[in-house]
């Protein structure tokens, strides 16, 4: 009994994997139009080039959403982000070459002392 169980908990993981790879290689071929395993078997320099583009279209796809545009698809979003981190971990040596950029600061909002000071 206890094997049929570990077999139904392997399969299930194996099809929720199934599902997240063709979720990431949609996302990334009606994006970007690369394929999945040509971005995972590119060298250094042509994968920091397809992780600025991923960048963009996250950045594209935030906005979608932020603005709420009928275009915006959450799953896309999620997917992108996810192929994002997938190629980040094949050069897991390159810390300083993957980082993000800053996210733009809100501008501060005057508190009650600033006003009486004023």
């Amino acid at each position: 009994m206890r094997d049929l169980s570990r077999e139904i908990a392997a399969f299930r993981q194996e099809k929720r994997a199934e599902l997240t790879d063709a979720r990431q290689r949609a996302a990334l071929q009606l994006c970007c139009g690369i394929e999945l395993d040509d971005a995972l078997g590119c060298g250094s320099e042509a994968t920091m080039a397809l992780l600025k583009r991923l960048e963009r279209a996250i950045e594209r796809e935030r906005l979608r959403g932020i603005n709420r545009h009928w275009s915006y698809d959450l799953n896309r979003h999620i997917a992108l982000k996810q192929v994002r981190d997938r190629l980040r971990g094949v050069f897991p040596d390159e810390p300083a070459r993957l980082a993000l950029r800053p996210r733009r600061r809100q501008p501060k909002s005057k508190t009650a002392s600033e006003d009486a000071a004023s």
